[in-house]
């Protein structure tokens, strides 16, 4: 049974943990609904394939401003930082 996108977004703020998402509700929640979060990665057309790669760079090259509490957004051919003073 599927919680919802606010009790998982919740959950892993509790948890310290950083989200890892394809779906752009939870950056939604955070920046349009002010819920606190502890970092959120948002995987944007990136083959299934490729996902790991992906999440697994943008850990190791953005892991600080995660950890910070920034929104980041990958996609192929870019990434964008939302710092998290932005994101709250």
């Amino acid at each position: 049974m599927d919680p919802g996108d606010d009790e998982i977004l919740a959950h892993a703020f509790q948890n310290g943990r950083v989200l890892v998402t394809l779906d752009k509700d939870f950056g939604e929640l955070a920046i349009v609904h002010g819920r606190s979060h502890a970092g959120i990665l948002r995987l944007v057309d990136v083959r299934a394939d490729l996902q790991g790669l992906y999440c697994a760079n943008a850990v190791a090259k953005y892991g600080s401003e995660l950890a910070a509490g920034a929104i980041v957004t990958v996609e192929p051919s870019r990434v964008r930082v939302r710092p998290p003073d932005e994101s709250r």
